[in-house]
């Protein structure tokens, strides 16, 4: 018996409105929390900073940190 294939993570270019598959894979890590994101479920990510993230929350609290006011 032979066991199922692993998971393997993915590398993306991100760009607007879609994604290259640069290396394939399975999934990719949110850049906020380091959690898997199957590749069928990235709806969040940032073309400035090639990061992707689990859920908007995290997206804007990228954003904001690479973006804070006043600076």
């Amino acid at each position: 018996m032979s066991a199922a294939p692993q998971p393997r993570l993915a590398v993306l270019h991100y760009d607007t409105p879609e994604y290259d598959i640069v290396t394939p894979g399975d999934f990719v890590l949110c850049a906020m929390t380091g959690q898997p994101i199957p590749l069928e479920e990235l709806t969040y990510w940032s073309v400035e900073a090639q990061e992707a993230y689990i859920s908007a929350a995290e997206a804007v609290e990228a954003w904001l940190r690479r973006h804070p006011r006043g600076a």
